[in-house]
């Protein structure tokens, strides 16, 4: 696979290379269009899929390689102090770019007035268990 372009049949074409902040054969990691924390990253793979479910088990442990590196980058650039990182797996799951991502969000002190229960988020009403200890 050529370094720093995705096939054609990819949403994410074209790509512009001032966006992208790692790559390898399998996975190329630039700041998402539509940030919701300084620095917001998609790790997408190289190879066109729905799911990164649907890849071949080496490329999948192959993008979470790149999802590391990302990370590290990320941790040296923006200095954040977590992360959340995850994927929107199916149209159910809110998953609006039909080619296989993980998003790595960089977390601030105070980006959130109580930013306990994290990804539960999605569902706020069951986001809170602590409350019902």
């Amino acid at each position: 696979m050529n370094n720093s372009a995705l096939s054609k049949e990819s949403q994410f074409a074209p790509l512009d290379p001032d966006r992208i902040i790692y790559e390898d054969d399998y996975a190329v990691a630039f700041y998402d269009r539509y940030p919701v924390s300084p620095g917001h990253t998609l790790v997408v793979a190289k190879q066109v899929s729905e799911s990164i479910f649907d890849l071949p088990v080496e490329i999948q442990c192959r993008i979470w390689h790149a999802v590391a590196e990302t990370r590290d980058i990320l941790h040296q650039r923006h200095i954040p102090v977590g992360y959340n990182i995850g994927m929107n797996d199916g149209s159910a799951a809110g998953q609006t770019v039909n080619h296989a991502h993980i998003h790595i969000i960089p977390r601030f002190d105070g980006d959130q007035l109580d930013p306990r229960g994290g990804i539960r988020l999605i569902f706020p009403d069951k986001a809170r268990y602590w409350d019902e200890e």
